[in-house]
């Protein structure tokens, strides 16, 4: 019996082993130098968008195809160098600059990765830059296109702003560690600067910051990964990508308009010991994406006029004693990245332990998916919200007045989408529902310039449905 187990088992290697000789036999191992020969990309063109020069890209990639049944020898793969920008490749893992009789199998591919960098221009509009990598395949070139748009920038890293400072809209500012505006200087942003801030940068205010947009030139503070994530998702959709903006004790007199703030790991932090000085005024911003809370106040006199909180990790909103005036505002949380279990608007002087709390919140929204305020009973507090629109069930008291309960905002949001558009879809239960003396003159037309107080009643919110 041991001896016909051991031929079963010799056969079977034998066998094995023929099967194995007939599947190498088909592959082809010749080289084809036909011309007609040739490879397939898997894209034509390479393109980075708009990269800081002195900054390396991302890093992009694409493959090549050998469609036929035979081997092909590439002689080469290197940027032909025909542009200012600087092209580094990657070939299977290979790092250099330019490869030679690089073999590929019939009906096989090979991984191409493309980074680039580049010098400055000496110039405020982004530079077109575009080269192409060449393939020469038997005899035959053939290419694939980059493509980029190169913007100089202004570059602070870790300084401190000890006198008055102005930035311009010509060139991005591109803020590394954290910038400081000491005390008595004053920090000038024009309408349409961007300010973009590398991982871990911040910007903390003990002086005075003036940025005044307008509806045409927003002022915008973000990271500064201008690349996608993946596919067509940009980093604009993530959030933490760098400190965010502070404003310390004795800073006064604060103002924004128009600014766009978005992708911060604690978004807007204000200390003060003086509520009954205004640290910061904002009129028709938005605090957009934060890794934390969108604007937390310890003790400090704040205004805000038309402006939009919407989506963060905690609470969107947290009063910490102080003195607050919100119109027109929309507090919203769809963030995408956790599970939110904080409310919209914490108030933190209920039990005591917290400086008093003076907070007028007047023909807002407050509706997400998560709770509306984290305290249900504001009897004998300072805290008074009017004709606001709540997604919570309850009746009018001394604090909630004329209040729009278990209301729908419908907004054009869709969260599995990535679409967060906080603007008023006709079917919404915030239109017509505000009370008009309670709109400031300041806040009259919303982001968009469109009109609350073409009809009688204005719009809950930010945005005036149109």
């Amino acid at each position: 019996m041991r001896y016909f187990n051991n031929m079963k088992k010799s056969l079977l290697f034998i066998l094995a082993a023929v099967v194995l000789m007939c599947a190498t036999g088909c592959i082809e191992d010749s080289f084809s130098e036909s011309p007609n020969d040739l490879l397939a990309f898997s894209a034509d063109t390479v393109a980075f968008d708009t990269v800081l020069t002195l900054q390396g890209t991302a890093t992009k990639q694409f493959i090549v195809y050998n469609r036929g049944s035979k081997q092909v020898r590439i002689s080469s793969i290197k940027v032909a160098g025909v542009s200012s920008g600087k092209f580094y490749l990657n070939v299977d893992g290979v790092k250099g600059k330019e490869f030679k009789d690089i073999e590929l199998r019939g009906n096989d591919s090979l991984f191409v990765f493309v980074e680039g960098y580049f010098d400055e221009a000496g110039k405020n509009e982004p530079q077109e830059i575009s080269d192409r990598i060449e393939f020469v395949t038997n005899g035959v070139t053939q290419h694939v296109t980059l493509y980029a748009w190169g913007q100089d920038a202004v570059r602070l890293r870790g300084d401190t702003l000890w006198t008055d400072y102005h930035m311009t809209a010509d060139k991005p500012y591109v803020i590394y560690d954290t910038l400081v505006v000491a005390p008595k200087a004053n920090l000038t942003v024009d309408p349409g600067a961007t300010l973009l801030f590398h991982s871990g940068g911040a910007l903390k205010v003990y002086g005075t910051m003036t940025a005044i947009g307008t509806q045409e030139k927003h002022i915008t503070l973000r990271g500064d990964r201008l690349d996608h994530v993946v596919g067509e998702i940009g980093f604009d959709i993530m959030s933490g990508q760098w400190g965010g903006v502070a404003f310390g004790v004795g800073s006064y007199a604060n103002h924004w308009e128009f600014v766009d703030m978005r992708g911060s790991e604690f978004g807007v932090q204000i200390s003060s010991d003086n509520p009954d000085r205004q640290t910061l005024y904002m009129l028709n911003c938005m605090l957009h994406n934060s890794a934390g809370s969108l604007l937390t106040e310890w003790n400090a006199g704040v205004t805000a006029y038309g402006t939009e909180f919407s989506d963060c990790a905690d609470g969107v909103i947290n009063l910490m004693g102080g003195k607050t005036n919100f119109a027109q505002c929309t507090f919203t949380n769809y963030y995408l990245f956790k599970n939110v279990t904080e409310p919209l608007l914490n108030v933190y002087n209920i039990d005591g332990d917290y400086l008093p709390i003076r907070s007028n919140i007047n023909n807002c929204i407050l509706y997400g998916m998560c709770s509306d305020i984290n305290a249900g009973d504001l009897t004998g507090t300072d805290i008074y919200l009017r004709n606001c629109l709540i997604k919570a069930d309850g009746t009018d008291d001394d604090n909630f007045i004329n209040i729009v309960w278990a209301g729908d905002a419908k907004f054009y949001t869709v969260r599995d989408d990535k679409l967060f558009d906080y603007r008023l879809q006709p079917e919404s239960d915030a239109i017509a529902r505000g009370d008009r003396s309670l709109c400031p003159a300041k806040a009259r037309y919303d982001r968009y310039g469109v009109d609350r107080l073409a009809t009688d009643s204005p719009d809950l919110g930010a945005y005036a449905f149109n």
